[in-house]
């Protein structure tokens, strides 16, 4: 099957596959099956342009071991998500990841569901999103 090709203006959406389900199942069973790492890997040859993460403090599914292992090893665009607490920051400098995304849900959230509101915590987003742009790292919020 062939494509067209795009004009040079435009910009595609990239599918970027969260893995955090992989993870919980591995901690569920214990062990390292199924494996993060290979399934990462797996989904980047298969076609996928990116990987996202989103470790919590708990490390109920993705724990910032796997962030540091991962990082070096994706070929892909490397995304990760979460609440901007300190140790997540220093996480997020030291990957040095593509893109950060913040969620405003608290560390005990079973999931996030509902974004920043952003009048109320701007001046907090402006100096968080002023640290990563530093670093060349691109910021998103949810």
């Amino acid at each position: 099957m062939n494509s067209l090709p795009l004009p040079k203006n435009k910009l595609m959406t990239k599918l970027s596959v969260n893995i955090n389900k992989i993870a919980t199942l591995r901690n569920a069973r214990g062990g390292n099956l199924p494996n993060v790492l290979k399934t990462a890997l797996d989904i980047e040859r298969f076609g996928a342009e990116g990987i996202t993460v989103h470790p919590r403090p708990d490390e109920r599914h993705i724990r910032y071991r796997d962030v540091l292992d991962l990082k070096p090893v994706l070929t892909t665009e490397f995304n990760i998500e979460g609440y901007p607490s300190a140790a997540f920051i220093d996480l997020v400098l030291g990957v040095k990841p593509a893109q950060v995304t913040l969620v405003p849900d608290p560390p005990d959230a079973l999931t996030s569901n509902n974004g920043w509101d952003t009048i109320k915590n701007q001046d907090f987003l402006k100096e968080i999103i002023t640290r990563f742009h530093q670093k060349g790292i691109r910021t998103s919020i949810l």
